[in-house]
């Protein structure tokens, strides 16, 4: 339990990271690679895995690497997703990304804490550098309820990914409109990942062209606790970012508060309100949280 619980503190303690927008793009097309360099999203994961044919994984890992290393992209923050365990491409991907030394090694599939056990020794031995985090998908029902030991297996793993299409598929569900079927999984996966004290982004939107229906997905994330979503479209990034950003309503506000209540202490007053209501430590903290957040949106540029 207090190992639990110095870790914890130790990743609060660390800056925040804006993952709100989080885009898939294919390491086998070069135009989507160099396309990328401009999209402002606030990371990019460089795919091996579903958006790569098998006759093009080779070519595919060697230009991820090379993404990597071109130093090309600005602030975003690089990942490379590497095919799953058991896969015919899997240790040679895992070996190569960790010599390139990404931001982040998104891993498919990582169905418990074992598992990322298992992979943190692996990075170690390939060498990765400090700096490049484990990444894990969850997206089968043994992930779901594996979660909380999941999440806290290894002060490696930064990331929960949500893999909602294969969570639908595992799961024998549909993809509905507010996705019923999916809420006691998205919410436990949240709780998961704020118990352990790491990030968490929400699964992809398929439908491109229904920016309304996205947008309104990228809400109910936000609402639910995520940091992020993961994207297929650079057509998504731009609302994306909008909806898991403070509004300039919210950061006015989280000012006006933060003042109220220092100066209420300032004068020994028992009581602060602000806009009527009471002000407690709690209330404090997020509005705390609100401007951090801001101002490492602000530094991206």
């Amino acid at each position: 339990m207090g190992k639990h619980r110095d870790r914890k503190h130790a990743v609060t303690e660390t800056a925040y990271r804006p993952r709100r927008s989080v885009l898939y793009m294919p390491s086998s097309n070069e135009r989507a690679l160099e396309k990328a360099k401009t999209i402002p999203c606030d990371a990019l994961i460089l795919d091996l895995e579903d958006a790569v044919a098998p006759d093009a994984k080779v070519t595919a890992r060697a230009a991820a690497c090379a993404a990597v290393a071109s130093g090309e992209y600005g602030r975003k923050e690089l990942t490379i997703r590497v095919n799953g365990v058991g896969t015919q491409w899997h240790d040679a991907d895992l070996e190569a990304a960790c010599a390139a030394g990404p931001e982040g090694i998104v891993v498919p599939k990582v169905g418990s804490a074992k598992a990322v056990k298992r992979l943190v020794e692996a990075m170690s031995d390939y060498r990765a550098p400090a700096h490049t985090k484990l990444w894990a998908m969850v997206e089968t029902p043994e992930a779901i309820l594996g979660a909380r030991k999941l999440a806290a297996a290894s002060p490696r793993l930064a990331v929960l990914v949500m893999g909602t299409n294969d969570l639908v598929k595992e799961l024998d569900s549909f993809h509905v409109p507010g996705r019923e079927p999916l809420m006691m999984s998205l919410s436990y996966a949240v709780l998961a990942a704020r118990a352990a004290g790491i990030a968490i982004v929400d699964g992809v939107y398929n439908d491109v062209r229904d920016l309304e229906g996205f947008a309104a997905e990228c809400r109910q994330g936000r609402a639910m606790g995520f940091d992020g979503k993961t994207l297929i479209h650079p057509g998504q990034v731009e609302p994306c970012n909008a909806v898991f950003a403070p509004s300039e309503e919210q950061v006015e506000d989280a000012r006006g508060l933060i003042a109220a209540f220092e100066a209420g202490s300032a004068e020994g007053k028992g009581v602060v309100t602000y806009k009527n209501k009471l002000v407690e430590n709690l209330h404090v903290e997020t509005a705390r949280k609100v401007l951090a957040t801001r101002a490492a949106i602000d530094a991206l540029g």
